[in-house]
């Protein structure tokens, strides 16, 4: 088969797809590899080490397009990609559907069969593709929220760890999944006072026995949530549903009731935010005031760790890339049920429930897709 990787094109988005390593393995199982040249430089890897690997530099993103049968990303593809898919053509990348109708109509014309990573699963009940993003971003959110804090930037000027003598700064975190957790042990490490809401126990409570009282928990009801947000001088935002649209848990009203100055770090932003006054940011420009309260929305935060990034992604999707490229698709998804669940788009009908529910859009069923 014919594998593609592109230069990503979102603005201030420095991963790639694929590793020179994972262009060698797919090299060793037979495929063919096209690399858009210039593709790894973000992330440290330049084409003499993707050509070292035996892939292929193509000239620009239309010569991938029009060649690959696979084509493998890290972010959504813009409109001009979009615009060159084609029925026949497997594009597997983050997709974060439920928020961006205009995206999901372009997919849909497109005629191209769409896997999205955030919506693969696997035998725990966890999302395995996900996951190593959500690491980075969890691990991220503190330091970014830090930053953001600072005076300079319109925050209140608070030091999370706080110093002798005086109080350190006040963090809550919405969600207890990866994101969360890997946001609290940070902000703990960094000396702040953590609370992590959660509306499962079970959940809670294995926080509170692997974590030994590093951070604190808290039951996630309305009022719980309403009376810590309001003393906190950050948020970060760490909910999610998989493939659906992100819940809205802070309301336009409820950062009348913050401190001035007090940041949001709303990691959900890529599923539409769970802050009313969320929209997406970049690395460039990655915040904003509403009413006093500082948002920072950056849609692909682990971007701006590239390097580490995109080798944690490669390692998770590598299997995968390598089972769609050697079975095909149709019998890759028919074989592995958590594979199949990542399947979002397939000729011009969306296949994911939570999306179809979040766009209003009719289902159909993954099996009678594959049967067709």
């Amino acid at each position: 088969m014919k594998i593609g990787t592109l230069r990503e094109i979102k603005p201030q988005e420095f991963r790639v797809g694929l590793t020179p390593g994972a262009v060698r393995d797919a090299v060793s199982h037979g495929h063919q590899v096209l690399v858009e040249a210039g593709a790894g430089l973000g992330s440290g890897y330049t084409d003499a080490d993707y050509a070292a690997a035996g892939a292929r530099i193509a000239p620009d993103a239309a010569a991938v397009l029009g060649e690959a049968e696979l084509i493998v990303k890290v972010k959504e593809p813009q409109p001009e990609e979009r615009a060159q898919l084609r029925p026949g053509q497997v594009l597997f990348t983050y997709l974060h559907l439920a928020p961006d109708p205009e995206q999901t109509r372009d997919l849909m014309d497109s005629g191209a069969t769409c896997i999205a990573y955030e919506t693969v699963t696997d035998r725990a009940g966890g999302l395995p593709l996900l996951a190593p993003m959500s690491e980075v971003a969890g691990r991220l959110a503190p330091q970014m929220g830090a930053w953001t804090l600072q005076k300079a930037n319109g925050g209140r000027g608070v030091l999370l760890g706080g110093v002798p003598g005086v109080a350190p700064g006040r963090v809550v975190i919405l969600g207890g999944g990866v994101v969360g957790t890997q946001a609290a042990r940070v902000a703990a490490g960094m000396g702040a006072e953590v609370t992590v809401l959660d509306l499962s126990l079970p959940r809670l409570r294995h926080l509170d026995e692997a974590y030994r009282g590093q951070f604190r928990t808290a039951f996630a009801s309305r009022a719980m949530t309403e009376d810590l947000v309001a003393a906190a001088d950050l948020v970060i935002g760490a909910v999610l549903i998989p493939g659906a649209a992100a819940p809205k848990l802070i309301t336009r009203a409820m950062l009348g009731t913050m401190r001035p100055g007090a940041a949001i770090v709303d990691v959900a932003i890529d599923q539409g935010g769970c802050t009313e006054t969320s929209h997406p940011t970049t690395h460039q420009e990655p915040i904003y005031t509403v009413d006093g309260i500082l948002h920072y929305c950056v849609a692909n935060m682990p971007g701006a760790v590239a390097r580490t990034a995109t080798q944690a992604l490669s390692n998770a999707t590598l299997p995968f890339v390598l089972a769609l490229a050697d079975k095909g698709w149709r019998r890759a998804c028919a074989e592995d049920p958590h594979l199949r669940a990542g399947l979002n788009v397939h000729a011009g009908e969306i296949t994911c429930a939570a999306v179809a529910q979040a766009l209003g859009l009719p289902l159909a069923e993954a099996e009678l897709a594959l049967a067709a």
